[in-house]
């Protein structure tokens, strides 16, 4: 792996925006929600899937709205189911300029239960439905709940994908060589909105700011990622907080706000 320092045009600090548009299979419920009482083992929790549709038929254009408000172009990490059921949606998405990245079939299909071919499948089924919904084939990837495998890396390389967000061991983007070729490695967040949704959602607000004053301050070229889900962010309660966020730091003229695929064209620039 190798890295380079200095980000272009010496930005001091880069900002990610990333946001997590997803879905699970008809009648299937995600395993979380705001709701603090949990149904019996076997009953179907209507309640629990028709919350987490929220993102698409809500929350994903509120965030594209706030996005669009501070001129912040972001990297919407979509399950390729997304882009069947909410068409019109995800091509707002890439009309409005952002990035479009895979992230499984639907959230409940974790690479980390596969076989290698099985996962090799899925990695390049999410990247056709995807391209023959939005037009544009996807270059990045991030794994349901970062349930990859140690042939994740690899596969992806060998499907095409240029850079990939399982990162959760260095700060900064970097070159990684694979058995089928190279690919950049971007970090994720380590706290996005679903910590806070069910508590008090200004804590976003405080951790963001906070980092971000910290990097500023001491340490010029490294990177902050928030993350957003739309069907937590995307609600008033959550994207109020971030709006204030980038509010805030789009007054920086310094801080440079980059899709992870610039990220990733950056580590891969790297000699």
């Amino acid at each position: 792996m190798t890295q380079k320092a200095g980000w272009p045009g010496s930005k001091r600090v880069a900002v990610a925006v990333a946001v997590m548009f997803e879905t699970w299979p008809d009648g299937k419920a995600p395993s979380y929600s705001v709701q603090a009482t949990s149904l019996k083992p076997g009953t179907v929790d209507h309640a629990g899937h028709a919350w987490s549709t929220y993102g698409g038929r809500s929350g994903a254009d509120r965030i594209l709205r706030c996005l669009e408000r501070h001129g912040v172009p972001a990297t919407f990490f979509t399950n390729a189911r997304c882009t069947e059921i909410y068409t019109a949606v995800t091509k707002s998405i890439v009309a409005a300029g952002h990035e479009i990245a895979g992230h499984g079939y639907t959230q409940d299909q974790l690479l980390a239960y596969m076989t290698p071919e099985d996962e090799d499948a899925a990695i390049r089924k999410c990247a056709e439905v995807i391209a023959e919904r939005t037009g544009k084939r996807p270059a990045g990837w991030l794994s349901p709940v970062l349930a990859f495998t140690p042939h994740t890396s690899s596969l992806l390389a060998r499907n095409g994908y240029k850079w990939h967000a399982d990162v959760t061991y260095t700060d900064r983007p970097q070159r990684v060589e694979t058995k089928d070729g190279v690919i950049a490695a971007v970090p994720f967040s380590d706290f996005t909105d679903n910590r806070v949704l069910r508590s008090n959602p200004e804590d976003l607000f405080d951790i963001y700011n906070g980092t971000f004053d910290y990097l500023y301050e001491n340490e010029p070229g490294s990177l902050l990622v928030m993350g957003l889900h739309c069907h937590f962010g995307g609600r008033p309660i959550v994207t109020a907080v971030f709006d204030r966020i980038l509010k805030r730091l789009s007054k920086f003229p310094d801080v440079w706000f980059a899709r992870y695929g610039e990220l990733g064209d950056w580590a891969l620039s790297s000699d």
